[in-house]
């Protein structure tokens, strides 16, 4: 229980860095400089007020300075990073293949939240998470049973990278012809070019195989969160763009845990 007990703790300062990547990436922001601040009044915050989760209780969920609410997507963002740091140490140990996994949920948990707040799947996370899970499928060799099956001869890490690449443009592709025919018959966009690049990455990460338990799970959860949310509102759907990259990413992030 110690290990996953000192992933928790760097979760909780891991997750305090993604909530400045969450906010900052998508208005185009340096996330090294200036120091954390208050969206409301500009003012610093200082380290006394930047301590994860506890910041946030003590303050009572305010700014120091102005007095407006702080959003409470930061503590859940930290408590998450923390919680999944913790889970990924529990199932993979102190390993190559548990650094791999907590950086892809890393990247998961910032693509969840710009999705949601913002509509945006930055290309920082998208593409250059598909480029870091290529470089980790060449070292980290991918369970590519059923490519393995087909093309034998392979050695291992020529597969694991093939696989990688199938897994992403294959789905990617599929998607993208999807959205684009369903656009020209709703009369609107139905699917963002970030969601194909989060394709690309998923597929990078997880291969062919994992990717679609992956995708399965996360059109499932959101078909029923958006059906959900527009009997409760009682909107039409022309009026409600599912962050649909989101629930992708929910997907994606519990399915290095299934096996």
């Amino acid at each position: 229980m110690f290990g996953p007990a000192v992933a928790f703790v760097f979760g909780l300062l891991i997750g305090s860095f993604l909530n400045v990547c969450i906010y900052r990436i998508p208005r185009d922001l340096s996330v090294v400089f200036p120091r954390s601040f208050c969206p409301e009044c500009g003012g610093s915050v200082h380290g006394y007020d930047n301590i994860p989760v506890l910041s946030y209780l003590l303050l009572r969920g305010r700014c120091r300075f102005c007095g407006k609410g702080i959003g409470i997507r930061y503590p859940l963002v930290e408590i998450t990073t923390a919680v999944l740091m913790a889970v990924v140490v529990s199932r993979y140990s102190w390993s190559a293949i548990a650094l791999k996994w907590a950086i892809f949920e890393c990247v998961l948990v910032v693509l969840f939240w710009t999705d949601l707040e913002e509509r945006i799947l930055p290309s920082e996370f998208t593409l250059g998470g598909a480029v870091v899970g290529l470089v980790f499928s060449w070292f980290l060799p991918l369970p590519a049973d059923l490519l393995g099956l087909l093309l034998p001869q392979i050695s291992p890490r020529w597969l694991s990278v093939l696989d990688a690449s199938v897994g992403a443009g294959f789905f990617a592709a599929v998607f993208w012809v999807l959205g684009a025919l369903w656009s020209r018959m709703a009369g609107r966009e139905a699917l963002g070019q970030g969601d194909v690049k989060l394709l690309l990455m998923l597929g990078t990460f997880l291969g062919f195989e994992r990717e679609l338990p992956a995708l399965t799970i996360g059109a499932v959860a959101g078909s029923l969160a958006g059906g959900l949310y527009l009997l409760i509102t009682r909107k039409g759907a022309r009026a409600f763009e599912l962050p649909l990259g989101s629930f992708l990413c929910l997907g994606a992030a519990v399915t290095p845990f299934l096996r």
